[in-house]
């Protein structure tokens, strides 16, 4: 089941934001997520906000494009009288979900909304996830000709007793399929991994890598499993009927991702995502990483800008009764004061490859700094530079890197 919201302060049935949300709004990116939230299945590891057809109740998938083109109208009418000012979108997700559940005439519908509301900065980034198996040739052919620059596809594995502990339904031979027709459409290709599953051998990760590789994708995502409360897959781990993921086999397989994707060429810049190039990177996660501005569209999505931060009602039937109502979908926000910033700029920026300037951390923190280069956590020679970055170690244990840095 999705995760529960969390607990903040109500969000006025406007939406206007506070003074405070324009001060150098000028010089961040601004950037629009649209959360689809539909799945075919429900995976027994995800605690997404997403919706399968039995659990729609009040609620009908048709009718989502029309009501998520009513919010971002709404968007643009809040930004306006909030005084922020007009900005360009520099990048534009559709996350879920499995947006590409959607016929791609409504993704293609969703995306214009976004284009004659803001616009696009030149050379934006336009990406949709997709399930290897929610998508054909055509369909692909369809999205680079709406726009779209780039597929993120959700492999998670190549081993099928792996994808069949995580509950994911395509045939990892399909793979190779929708990896050659986004190439042919003209559309950059991200794949998505998962490791650490109940059952996963290191030499099962090494399969899933290498049959990764052979597909030369501009971008690759590997994300460790976390077992989420509430979730199928932690009602069997509690029941003992599945293996509890090993933290020291986690460890292994992310030394393993990170020495395979180098050898073939790939450059990390976050913690869990690496590139053939800068230009192959994800812009708009990055936008999260380095505290740029977003607007949320669609049942559950959170924005940020200038340092407020709300989300939407979960349930797409609550979220199609506040748009037909006329008011904002936010169901809670909260107004980030200057420290509660810093602390979270040093959490989020600590997670990329350029780190972030030892003058954000307070006197305590740059004490730290020496402990950790002792400690093989953070780089000696960025230090001297004046910089926070990370070693692979240093990736590993990128929470106590943290907790390190603001134990004030």
């Amino acid at each position: 089941m999705p995760s529960p919201l969390p607990i903040a302060d109500p969000a006025p049935r406007d939406g206007m934001l506070p003074e405070s949300a324009t001060r150098g709004a000028a010089s961040r990116n601004f950037g629009v997520y649209l959360h689809v939230p539909f799945c075919r299945v429900r995976c027994g590891y995800c605690d997404f906000n997403t919706y399968t057809s039995d659990e729609l109740r009040g609620a009908k998938r048709g009718d989502f494009a029309g009501q998520a083109i009513a919010e971002v109208a709404m968007a643009k009418t809040v930004l306006a009288r909030s005084g922020l000012p007009a900005r360009a979108a520099s990048t534009v997700f559709f996350g879920g979900g499995t947006p590409t559940l959607l016929p791609v005439t409504d993704l293609a519908a969703l995306l214009r909304a976004v284009v004659e509301t803001w616009g696009l900065v030149p050379g934006a980034e336009v990406t949709t996830e997709a399930n290897p198996d929610s998508v054909d040739r055509d369909y692909l052919f369809a999205l680079k000709a709406a726009g779209f620059t780039r597929v993120s596809f959700g492999m998670q594995s190549a081993v099928p007793h792996v994808l069949a502990t995580l509950e994911r339904t395509h045939d990892p031979e399909r793979i190779p399929l929708v990896v050659e027709w986004a190439r042919e459409a003209g559309l950059q290709v991200s794949l998505d991994l998962i490791y650490g599953a109940p059952g996963e051998s290191l030499e099962d990760w090494r399969a899933s890598l290498d049959q990764a590789l052979a597909q030369r994708p501009d971008h690759v995502s590997a994300y460790a499993l976390i077992i989420e409360d509430g979730t199928k897959l932690a009602g069997q781990i509690r029941r003992g009927q599945v293996a509890l993921p090993d933290d020291d086999l986690q460890a292994d397989m992310y030394e393993l991702a990170d020495a395979s994707l180098s050898a073939a060429g790939y450059q990390w810049y976050e913690v869990s995502n690496w590139a053939r190039d800068e230009e192959f990177r994800s812009h708009h996660n990055l936008g999260y990483w380095v505290g740029h501005d977003w607007w949320g569209v669609g049942p559950g999505a959170h924005s940020h800008v200038g340092g407020v931060r709300w989300w939407n009602v979960k349930h797409p039937a609550a979220y199609a009764a506040r748009i037909a109502a006329g008011g904002s979908p936010a169901a809670g926000r909260e107004t980030l004061d200057d420290e509660t910033r810093r602390v979270e700029s040093v959490l989020l920026r600590t997670r990329v490859r350029e780190g972030f300037p030892l003058t954000r951390l307070a006197a305590s923190g740059r004490t730290a700094v020496a402990g950790l280069i002792a400690d093989e956590l953070v780089d000696a020679r960025a230090a001297l530079a004046g910089r926070i970055e990370l070693t692979l170690r240093g990736r590993l244990l990128a929470d106590a890197v943290v907790r390190r840095l603001l134990d004030d």
